[in-house]
């Protein structure tokens, strides 16, 4: 390679760190406990609303799966003044978006639109989320929908493994439930929507986000308008069991006789969202498996050929976390997958990683995020995570700040404190008669897994 040449063997160095401006977020509290966030950004002529509730699935009764769910498609089927076509036509004619959906920790009724027509938008959130009167015909047709979205679910390896994971590793807490249940969809009436809708939504359990191109003043006298006469309702904190301590290391089969690959995860809890420990446990799940350089993926895909992805998920929620490696291989090399994922997730616990490492992770994450708060759309999302988890205000301007601020040290404690393999558990989603034998050299015992209502033996 001659020496004019010789650039084209090293990536240019990362560009000096740009300051995070981020505008001014203004904030004010109705009477009846509701938040109102208003943040002036005019450089387009867009408007994002977000009204966001601190209760989501985890708030579904033990009888009734799924039902956070379906109330939230619900609120926009019809109201006591609009009906489900007169809503669609609406939003289709200001150009505009509304959506509600649920998550395990919150729930949130979202809309978009220029700036022209925010008022209007803003009135049409307010309506769908006051006075929904879920129709029994739109009732019938949603939960159709979502008997045929729960066939299809199940059909999918991948959402098996995680159905069976979160069932052994949180038990009786409700983040166990992933998806609701043929019965329980079908037990959903307008009776219980109407009252879990009433016990759900209070405004001193939520917070309105605007972002766009308003003025503050003229918000929160729309806000006290639409807003203001929502009686307050009864909050309380949640009181859930703890997830099970684990005690061995057991894989849970889910057998698809015939498979020709294995769906492979492994799982411990983990911390939750607004832990100390936080920024130490990203960087070290970037470096270990957060994308296609990190370790899991360059040793069982690059070095191994065993698949075409394996990566960790970091999972932080209000309540409790999980850590998780996940693959999908083929069905002859599960056992030897297994192997390596226990190979990587012990060296990350006993070696610091190199410096090289964490340099690349830092950049890595202090890079992408900047991109996360580019749009509008985006900015809001982000001001939502702040609120439903109690963040820091700073959070957002002291990001990169806590990224830079992580050692190797600070690594290996956080993969000691939250990985840990000799408790893990196993599930895999495969052939048994093929798999079985494979794994059984790297766990206590395996298990077939009882089904997502009944849980695992042993769980």
């Amino acid at each position: 390679m001659t020496d004019t040449e010789e650039f084209r063997s090293k990536p240019p160095a990362p560009l000096p760190v740009r300051p995070l401006n981020l505008p001014e977020q203004a904030e004010v509290q109705l009477a009846n406990g509701l938040r109102v966030v208003v943040v002036e950004q005019q450089r387009l002529p867009l408007v994002s609303f977000r009204l966001a509730f601190r209760s989501g699935d985890s708030s579904d009764p033990n009888d009734l799966p799924g039902l956070t769910d379906v109330m939230t498609d619900m609120l926009v089927e019809g109201t006591e003044s609009r009906a489900s076509r007169q809503i669609a036509e609406e939003v289709a004619r200001y150009g505009a978006t509304l959506t509600a959906g649920a998550s395990s920790d919150y729930l949130t009724v979202a809309a978009s639109s220029l700036a022209t027509y925010a008022d209007e938008v803003f009135e049409l959130l307010a309506d769908v989320t006051l006075r929904p009167v879920f129709p029994e015909h739109e009732l019938a047709l949603a939960k159709a929908n979502a008997q045929q979205n729960l066939i299809a679910q199940r059909a999918q390896p991948s959402f098996l493994a995680s159905e069976a994971l979160a069932r052994v590793i949180f038990g009786q807490h409700p983040y166990a439930v992933v998806a609701a249940t043929p019965e329980s969809i079908e037990a959903v009436s307008r009776e219980r929507l109407v009252e879990h809708h009433r016990r759900l939504l209070v405004p001193n359990n939520a917070v309105l986000l605007v972002v766009g191109d308003v003025s503050r003043e003229h918000v929160v006298a729309q806000a006290e308008k639409l807003f203001g006469g929502w009686a307050r309702g009864e909050v309380s904190a949640p009181e859930f069991p703890a997830p099970p301590e684990r005690e061995e290391r057991v894989a849970y089969l889910v057998n698809r006789p015939g498979s020709a690959q294995t769906n492979i995860l492994v799982a411990n809890t983990a911390i939750r969202r607004t832990d100390p420990e936080y920024f130490p446990v990203l960087v070290m799940h970037t470096i270990l498996g957060g994308n296609a350089s990190a370790r899991l993926f360059m040793n069982l895909r690059e070095e191994k050929g065993y698949t075409y992805g394996a990566y960790t998920q970091f999972d932080a929620r209000r309540l409790a976390g999980s850590f998780r490696a996940t693959t999908e291989v083929r069905g002859e090399v599960t056992g030897v997958s297994l192997k390596e994922i226990f190979y990587e997730l012990d060296r990350i616990r006993a070696e610091d990683v190199s410096d090289k490492e964490l340099s690349d992770a830092k950049t890595y994450l202090t890079g992408i995020f900047p991109i996360r708060l580019e749009t509008q759309e985006g900015l809001v999302d982000q001001l939502v995570q702040l609120r439903v988890h109690d963040l820091a205000p700073d959070y957002l301007q002291t990001y990169r700040e806590n990224i830079q601020r992580v050692t190797k040290e600070d690594v290996r404690r956080a993969a000691q404190r939250n990985i840990t393999p000799d408790r893990a558990a196993v599930v895999l989603v495969g052939d048994g008669a093929q798999v079985r034998a494979q794994v059984e050299p790297y766990v206590t015992r395996v298990e077939e897994f009882a089904g997502a209502r009944g849980g695992a033996a042993g769980a």
